[in-house]
C-alpha cells in the first residue's frame, strides 16, 4: 500500500510544481480560476527511459512540464504538463519503449 501512496504523492508534487512554475501561463490561470471543474488524465509509462523520452518530446514541442525526480534516490518518477487539450499534445506522450 505504501508504494501506491508514494506514487500518488509524487504525481501531486509534479502537478503542483508545474502549476507554480508556470503560474503566469494563460492556460494555468484559466485552469486554476475554475477549481470545481479541474480535470486530469493519468497515464502509465513502462520505465524510466520512456518517461525521459516523453519529457524530451514535450520539450521539443514546447509544452511546459515538470519532471519530478524523487530524492534522495535521484530517480525521475513522473511528469506533469500545464493544462493542455489532448489535441495539443500530439504524439508527445508516445514512446517506442
Amino acid at each position: 500500500m505504501f508504494i501506491e501512496y508514494s506514487i500518488v504523492s509524487q504525481g501531486c508534487h509534479a502537478a503542483t510544481a508545474v502549476l507554480w512554475k508556470h503560474r503566469d501561463d494563460e492556460r494555468v490561470r484559466s485552469y486554476t480560476n475554475n477549481l470545481d471543474s479541474m480535470h486530469k488524465v493519468v497515464l502509465e509509462t513502462k520505465n524510466e527511459a520512456s518517461l525521459l523520452k516523453m519529457a524530451e518530446n514535450l520539450k521539443q514541442q514546447g509544452i511546459p512540464f515538470h519532471l519530478w525526480t524523487e530524492q534522495p534516490e535521484n530517480i525521475p518518477t513522473c511528469l506533469a504538463t500545464v493544462p493542455v487539450m489532448r489535441s495539443e499534445l500530439g504524439d508527445a506522450l508516445k514512446t517506442s519503449n
